[in-house]
C-alpha cells in the first residue's frame, strides 16, 4: 500500500493539508496557463505515481483526481469500475453547469463529456457509463439532476449499496467526504445537509473492502481552514483506515 498526498484544490496549493505517514507527494513544477493546464499537469503526475504504487491510497483536495488515479490505473492495465461517493452529481458539463466551477464536473470528464483538457492530459481512456456506480448523490444542479437520470450510471444511496449488484473485476473507490452528513463531518467547502453518518459510510465500504476487488482508493478531503478541521480529519480517518 502506498499513500499519495496530492495537495492541491482546482489546481492551486492547499495549505495545512495533513495525510498520515508515510507517504509520497505529487508536486510537480506547475505552467502558467489555466486551471485546467496546471490540473492537467498535476494529474498526469499523479497518474504515474499510481501506475508504479501497489494499492495506491490517494488523499487530494479534490475529485477531479479521479481522473490521475484511473488513468494512472490504465497505464498498468488495469480498467476498473470506478465507485463514486459523493453528496454531489460532479456530472456537469459547460452547458448544464449554473457556476462554471470545474470541481462539478469530473464525473462527467471520465466518460467523455464536457471539459476534456485535464483528462487528454493524463491520458486517460474515458470510461463508458456502465463502468461508474456513483453513491450518495443528494444535492444535483436542475441541469445536471436531468443529464444524470438520463445518462448509464447505477446512481444509489449510500444505504442502497449493499443491496446493489457489483460488477466482476477491479473496483477503484473514491470518497468524497461530504457525503457524510455535513453535522458529522464538517469543514467541507459544499455541505449537503441530510446525509448518511460516518458509520453508515464505513459499513458501504466494509462491503467494498470484503469482496477483494479494490485496487484503489482515494478520498476527497476536508478544508483545513474551515471552523472544525480537526474533527472533519478524524472522521475521514475513520473512513481511509479501512484502506491501510
Amino acid at each position: 500500500m502506498t499513500i499519495l498526498k496530492v495537495p492541491y484544490f482546482m489546481g492551486e496549493p492547499l495549505e495545512g493539508f495533513e495525510v498520515p505517514e508515510p507517504f509520497v507527494e505529487v508536486n510537480p513544477e506547475l505552467p502558467d496557463g489555466t486551471a485546467q493546464q496546471r490540473m492537467a499537469r498535476i494529474y498526469d503526475e499523479l497518474a504515474a505515481r499510481v501506475a508504479e504504487s501497489e494499492s495506491p491510497v490517494v488523499y487530494a483536495g479534490d475529485c477531479v483526481a479521479t481522473i490521475g488515479v484511473l488513468a494512472g490505473l490504465q497505464r498498468k492495465g488495469v480498467d476498473p469500475t470506478l465507485v463514486f461517493f459523493d453528496a454531489h452529481g460532479d456530472f456537469n458539463t459547460w452547458e448544464t453547469t449554473p457556476s462554471g466551477f470545474l470541481g462539478g464536473m469530473p464525473v462527467a470528464m471520465v466518460t467523455g463529456r464536457g471539459e476534456q483538457t485535464i483528462v487528454e492530459g493524463a491520458g486517460l481512456r474515458p470510461l463508458t457509463d456502465e463502468r461508474i456506480i456513483h453513491v450518495g448523490a443528494r444535492d444535483l444542479d436542475p441541469g445536471e439532476d436531468t443529464a444524470l437520470a438520463g445518462s448509464g450510471l447505477t446512481v444509489v444511496s449510500v444505504d442502497e449499496l449493499a443491496h446493489t449488484d457489483l460488477p466482476a473485476g477491479p473496483l477503484y473507490v473514491h470518497v468524497d467526504v461530504d457525503v457524510v452528513d455535513p453535522d458529522e463531518l464538517p469543514a467541507v467547502n459544499y455541505p449537503a445537509p441530510g446525509g448518511p453518518s460516518v458509520k453508515t459510510t464505513r459499513m458501504a465500504l466494509i462491503h467494498l473492502v470484503a469482496t477483494g476487488q479494490v485496487v484503489a482508493f482515494s478520498v476527497s478531503a476536508w478544508n483545513p481552514a474551515l471552523p472544525g478541521a480537526d474533527r472533519a480529519a478524524a472522521a475521514t480517518l475513520q473512513l481511509t483506515g479501512l484502506f491501510r
